[in-house]
């Protein structure tokens, strides 16, 4: 056997150890590509034993070989096409029922195959004994009982491979008895043979078993090779009817459920019964929270806890967060250049417009970390595939498939996923229309990206109902991703393939400490890494289109002469004042930084004692200074004082003008103003539209701008207060109409790219970014100004809405589905 070469595949369902098996068998040596034409991983490696040098690759978890998702087509086309020399069927020896549906496909085939029955500890530990012996003869091949993670069985594993890739002889196939469907099978099997031409490079039974299945990849098959396609597709559609006719019953129905029996049949007689076996405490569990009823109920009350104890609870840790956030900004001030009495140097303005852009996003990094540790607690307690099978009930009845649960958790079926990674892990979903419409509706989940604005608009505007506003919140974007998702399915997707759900239930787990933690502090790291690359860039684009192109000559020489008209009025009231020398020339605008530094020191200082030393602090400082500022029974330094307050008002009143007139001029100011007129009726005025516009590269973005927008008065304020104070006409109907708007917002760049890449067509990018705008335009108009032509306050719609969404989305759960299976 020196010499030889031999070509291996690993074929198995998800979460069946065969990544495990795969390092076990190739060590160090291996390599990542792409399968041709797709995003699907192709991992490759090779080892060596007895002299002959094996090739391995590890093909796509799948729980079946049809032609429904690209996992499966690629499976499928490598064991095709490539012929390998072995194929390894690495099932779990703990669900052997459900494994052997895979096996028997692959049977099918006519691969020369070995069975590593795997995880054989798991099933000891669950008093499973499987006579693998008998398994072998029932089969017609080697079965190799492992438990590779403990290196148990290996060294049978690599003789048993090397026994079949060096056999000459084909073993007889294994036949799943399919019944009443037999005699159609043997039918269809001689009328595509008749050329020969099929045969030779196809088995026969498994082409003719996919044929009656309604296989696209198999009747191209037929229409790429058979001399007469056209008449033999017909000859199969006309079994297909005669069939279901006949049997009242699908023909992939029919042989689905075959194959299950058989494998009920094989695995009864394999697994030898302990004397005592006490059922598993994971199905004793199940029976509760995957319960018709109950499991839903308890899925609602874990999502409203998951919300209350992050959001709600961790939103009170900002307060401790907050002011060493806003120390981080004075410690950045004292460093910068001083501002003038009504100019500032522009890298002062720039930085502190780029810190309070940071600064509005990393206050609600408690948030964060309280959301992700509970979610790693959810998927390492195993709690997330019980949710995909509940939700599963729910999902089909609106065109979506149980897996497209995975990728909305990603998303944010919860709050704070990411669409990038949700949109990512639909490639996994077998349903060919039920992905397109997941990776279609997932940018509408409450990413990580929406967070902020969320809670920035509750603490505002619904401040007294954080719990249950937080919970519509969260909850809304699935009662309108699930009718969006129902209409694209009956609609633009109506035409794409449908297959079932299949989904392994593991067992329960306690969640470590350390795995947790580890879990929430990479997740949070994500985000911070976010904040300064993308949205630091986008924050330092947006302060460049809203200071260009800046005043002209004349308003500059306007502001000027107003500047020095306040000036001269304050000299002018203290002109015979004993202290008016302490205010002449540079000393006018020392204390106006003066008493602007005394005034936001004073507002942090907590307490008599901390005011006292406060005082101490700016009287040392500079006494004659601290005396205008304090004046006490002082009738000078009264006088001052009170001449001081109207300049220092003046000022600020400039300050407000010129930073006004500069934004309604800037780039962006004036397109955010030439919204209006089709804004106003969802609510968003400029500022908003700004925010808006800033979003589309990162949704982080429209609070970091937002958080600029509204500049600090004093030192430590918060953006609530600021946004509170800048927007006096804003109310809560306003709010519910930009948070619903941020709901349904088009995906960011990177999801946008994803897409691309996920469909494999830009047109369905450019889908992706137009729908969601105008489905959100519509539904914040109708919050807005339907809410405020029947004089409903924010809370009112709220719950108005909610009602609607509920209704529509238990409506289009009625109707049905229009299918295509393949």
């Amino acid at each position: 056997m020196r010499g030889k070469k031999a070509l291996l595949a690993l074929a198995g369902q998800p979460n069946c150890g065969k990544s495990t098996v795969f390092n076990a068998l190739t060590g160090a040596s291996q390599h990542v590509a792409n399968y041709p034409g797709v995003t699907v991983e192709k991992m490759t490696g090779s080892y060596r034993y007895d002299g002959m040098k094996v090739e391995v690759v590890d093909l796509p978890g799948t729980y079946s070989l049809t032609s429904y998702s690209p996992e499966e087509r690629v499976s499928r086309s490598f064991l095709l096409h490539d012929k390998p020399s072995v194929v390894v069927n690495v099932a779990d020896a703990s669900n052997l029922k459900r494994h052997l549906y895979l096996t028997f496909q692959l049977m099918e085939m006519g691969v020369p195959l070995v069975v590593d029955l795997n995880m054989m500890d798991v099933a000891e530990k669950r008093d499973i004994d499987i006579d693998t012996q008998e398994l072998s003869r029932q089969l017609g091949v080697p079965v190799v009982p492992t438990a590779i993670k403990q290196g148990r069985g290996k060294k049978e594993l690599f003789k048993s491979i090397n026994s079949v890739a060096g056999s000459e002889r084909s073993p007889e196939p294994f036949h799943v008895d399919y019944g009443s469907m037999e005699p159609y099978l043997t039918e269809i099997e001689n009328e595509f043979s008749k050329n020969g031409v099929l045969s030779k490079d196809y088995p026969g039974r498994w082409l003719a078993i996919k044929l009656v299945e309604g296989d696209n990849e198999a009747r191209k098959l037929i229409r790429e090779h058979h001399s007469t396609p056209g008449k033999v597709l017909e000859f199969i559609e006309n079994k297909r009817q005669e069939f279901e006719s006949k049997h009242n019953e699908k023909p992939e129905r029919h042989i689905a459920f075959s194959r299950y029996k058989v494998a009920d049949t094989i695995s009864r007689s394999c697994i030898k019964p302990r004397a005592v076996s006490k059922q598993p405490l994971s199905d004793r569990a199940d029976a509760i929270i995957c319960h018709k009823f109950l499991g839903p109920l308890i899925l609602v009350g874990v999502i409203y806890l998951l919300y209350y104890l992050s959001i709600v609870q961790g939103y009170n840790i900002t307060n401790y967060t907050w002011p060493l956030l806003a120390k981080i900004r004075s410690i950045t001030e004292s460093f910068l250049p001083a501002p003038g009495f009504i100019d500032t140097p522009l890298v002062r303005s720039m930085t502190l417009w780029f810190v309070d852009s940071i600064n509005a996003l990393l206050n609600y990094i408690p948030i964060f970390f309280i959301l992700f540790g509970l979610i790693a607690i959810l998927e390492d307690s195993g709690y997330m595939p019980r949710m995909a099978f509940i939700l599963d009930r729910i999902f089909n009845r609106y065109g979506l498939h149980g897996q497209s649960t995975l990728p909305m958790v990603l998303g944010g079926i919860y709050i704070g996923g990411c669409a990038v990674p949700g949109v990512m892990s639909c490639k996994g979903i077998p349903c060919e229309r039920a992905r397109f419409a997941t990776i279609l509706t997932i940018p509408m989940l409450n990413c990580l990206a929406k967070v902020p604005l969320y809670v920035l608009m509750i603490n505002i505007y619904f401040a007294e109902y954080k719990g249950p506003a937080m919970f519509f919140i969260s909850t809304i974007s699935l009662l309108m991703v699930l009718p969006v998702a129902k209409i694209l399915t009956r609609t633009v997707l109506r035409n794409k393939d449908t297959s079932p759900f299949i989904m392994e239930m593991p067992p329960y787990h306690i969640p470590t400490i350390r795995g947790v933690l580890g879990r929430a502090v990479e997740r949070v790291w994500i985000f911070i890494k976010k904040i300064i690359t993308i949205v630091a860039v986008i924050a330092i684009v947006i302060f460049i289109l809203l200071q260009f192109p800046g005043l002209s000559d004349e308003r500059k020489a306007y502001y000027d002469t107003e500047k020095d008209r306040a000036i001269a009025g304050f000299y002018q009231k203290i002109e015979e004042n004993p202290y008016a020398e302490y205010v002449q020339g540079g000393n006018l605008m020392a204390l106006v930084l003066y008493w602007d530094k005394y005034k936001n020191a004073k507002m942090m200082a907590k307490g008599k004692e901390a005011a006292s030393a406060v005082n101490e602090k700016f009287k040392a400082e500079n006494p004659a200074f601290f005396t205008i500022v304090q004046p006490k029974r002082d009738k000078e330094a009264k006088s001052v004082n009170k001449a001081f307050k109207k300049l220092f008002s003046a000022r600020k009143k400039l300050l407000r003008e010129i930073k006004k007139e500069k934004i309604d001029n800037s780039f962006l100011g004036r397109i955010g103003r030439a919204m209006e007129p089709y804004t106003k009726y969802a609510g968003f005025n400029w500022r908003v539209n700004v925010s808006l516009l800033a979003s589309f590269a990162a949704k982080e973005s429209s609070v970091a701008t937002l958080g600029a927008l509204y500049e600090q008065e004093v030192e430590g304020e918060s953006l609530e207060t600021r946004m509170e104070k800048g927007e006096k006409g804003f109310t809560a109907l306003h709010a519910l109409a930009l948070m619903l708007f941020m709901v349904l917002y088009p995906p960011c760049v990177a999801t946008s790219i994803m897409v691309k890449i996920q469909t494999g067509q830009i047109r369905w990018m450019i889908f992706s970014m137009a729908f969601p705008i105008v489905l959100g335009t519509c539904v914040a108009t109708l919050i807005f100004s339907g809410g405020t032509a029947l004089g409903l306050t924010g809370l009112q719609a709220m719950i108005a809405f909610y009602c609607l969404a509920l209704a529509i989305t238990i409506g289009t759960g009625f109707i049905k589905n229009k299918s295509k299976t393949t």
